[in-house]
């Protein structure tokens, strides 16, 4: 028998103190300007944070709500409130009015702690926020705009003259420790509740050799949002393996990111594909710089969506900053599966290994994925046959916070999560998300993968956004049409041609309309159901001769 030990995040805020309190955060501030300090400093003001909870009356189990990009403060309520046995809400400030309300009454927030530039996303709201109690803006008094909003003070007061040291309750490891809802694209977001247990062994996971590695010699930037699943975990990563953490606050334009890289060494940096396309085309077009650009970096993570190869091989060949995918998802903490080139994978010729490197990968130490047909049966790895992932791990959320309908439907009896992707498994356990389930092309009984036609469009020189989606057809049900922003002068028949080197015919799509963007979801993905909607307001649906 062990001795018994709850798995919490305090542990990992006790080691940062304990073996790293000299270990820099660095935060890009809106001016210009950069705030540092180190571990040991935040740790002080995490303390004085929790001491400022208890005199305000928050009890344990209790939320704060946080509305805010990534800096030093919204790092701080990443511990403050956890470790002293509450819980905090992410909430994603980009959520329609509607959905704002819902979600913060669902989650019954007494605080809300808000950045500046979003205290007018709440002021409409606020007369609907029955829960919301006082708002706490994330600067100190200065930084508080005039405002509707009541009851309201700046964080700096908030915290000020408490004690910097704080003697951390005991906290059972199943407690939660924070709440995320999901982008809620085709319908209300669902909750989902994060444990002490599952932060700390996603943080063990992501720090492994096999998944991303991250160790005190790293300095990692997530350029990903800290309000979206825990900024992929790489804040908790980086408290308990002493890296340093570059913070970009407001600045996610791709020069401005690429000054960061530069100016602070990072080795390590997350985003959605399209911010690494948008600073590659950056490097090409300046006279002044070239690949040294991005010579710090060791490593760039890649999820929300799949890369496209062109931008893979990029990375790897001119910047030599190979490119690592993960996949997971907000039920997931959030990760699930990484790029991982196993010694059998590098015996294979270079050709084979950049088509597995352009899969999602293999399953992270802890993590169960199997596939399942339409009716509920395994289907082969052959890396052919497609079926639904359902996933579990010891970080993946059993079931939705006060949604018993969604959770019904989403879990299995025995314990799988049903993740609406669908995907194959090669013979050396590379999974290949190939689409959702609700995104799947089905023309004439036979699949499309949208985001295959999707990556092989981003491919072609002339194009800078692609997304696919399946319209209703008289005659085949569905049929693939493209909505691609482009260069001047691509055509249609370029396109067409460039998708037959890869694809059959009959994949090609019926229809390619030409946009100036491509609409994107609260989250940075591009958001299909808009497109759908669109496509049927201005055609209907495409008629049989088509």
């Amino acid at each position: 028998m062990t001795m018994e030990y709850d798995l919490t995040i305090t542990k990992l805020l006790e080691r940062a103190r304990d073996l790293f309190d000299h270990k820099e955060i660095v935060t890009a501030l809106p001016d210009g300007s950069t705030h540092r300090y180190t571990y040991g400093d935040a740790y002080e003001r995490i303390s004085q944070l929790a001491h400022a909870l208890d005199d305000y009356g928050m009890e344990p189990g209790e939320r704060a709500g946080v509305m805010a990009v990534n800096h030093f403060r919204h790092f701080e309520l990443y511990f403050g409130p956890s470790c002293s046995a509450r819980s905090i809400h992410m909430v994603n400030h980009r959520l329609p009015e509607h959905h704002l309300v819902e979600i913060i009454e669902e989650a019954a927030d007494r605080l809300m702690f808000v950045d500046p530039q979003f205290v007018e996303t709440l002021e409409p709201i606020a007369d609907d926020l029955d829960t919301v109690e006082q708002y706490v803006v994330l600067g100190d008094e200065s930084d508080v705009p005039d405002t509707s909003l009541e009851a309201v003070t700046d964080y700096e007061s908030f915290i000020d003259g408490y004690d910097t040291d704080y003697d951390w309750p005991a906290i059972d490891e199943d407690t939660e420790s924070a709440l995320c809802y999901t982008s809620g694209t085709t319908g209300l977001p669902k909750g989902v509740q994060y444990t002490h247990r599952g932060q700390f062994l996603h943080t063990l996971m992501h720090s492994h050799a096999d998944v991303f590695g991250i160790s005190e010699t790293d300095t990692v930037m997530p350029v990903v949002p800290m309000f979206h699943v825990n900024g992929w975990g790489l804040p908790y990563t980086t408290t308990f393996t002493g890296a340093n953490i570059v913070l970009p606050g407001q600045h996610t334009d791709p020069d401005e990111l690429l000054s960061i890289v530069q100016d602070e060494a990072v080795t390590i940096a997350a985003a959605v594909p399209t911010v690494w396309m948008e600073v590659d085309r950056i490097i090409e077009d300046a006279d002044d710089l070239g690949p040294e650009s991005l010579s710090s970096l060791t490593d760039v993570l890649i999820g929300g969506s799949s890369p496209p190869a062109s931008l893979i091989r990029k990375y790897d060949e001119v910047y030599d900053a190979p490119i690592s995918q993960g996949y997971g998802m907000t039920e997931a903490s959030p990760h699930l599966a990484n790029t991982l080139m196993t010694t059998e994978v590098q015996q294979l010729p270079e050709d084979e290994q950049d088509r597995l490197r352009m899969k999602a990968g293999v399953p992270a130490p802890g993590v169960q994925i199997r596939l399942r047909d339409e009716g509920g049966e395994p289907v082969p790895h052959d890396g052919e046959t497609p079926g639904e992932v359902q996933a579990r791990a010891p970080w993946l959320a059993g079931e939705y916070y006060e949604r018993p309908d969604a959770t019904e439907l989403s879990w299995t009896e025995d314990g799988y999560f049903r993740s609406g992707d669908v995907a194959t498994v090669d013979e050396y356990g590379f999974l290949d998300i190939v689409d959702r389930l609700d995104d799947v092309i089905k023309s004439g009984g036979e699949w499309i993968s949208s985001i295959e036609l999707e990556n092989a469009l981003i491919g072609h020189d002339g194009v800078e956004e692609a997304s696919v989606i399946g319209v209703a057809h008289e005659k085949w049900q569905e049929r693939p049409v493209a909505y691609v922003a482009t260069t001047d002068g691509v055509t249609v028949e370029e396109l067409r041609e460039h998708l037959l080197e890869e694809f059959p015919k009959w994949w090609l799509p019926d229809r390619f309309e030409f946009v100036d963007e491509v609409p994107k979801t609260s989250t940075g993905k591009f958001n299909k159901q808009r497109l759908v909607e669109r496509f049927e307001e201005e055609y209907g649906s495409l008629p049989a001769e088509e």
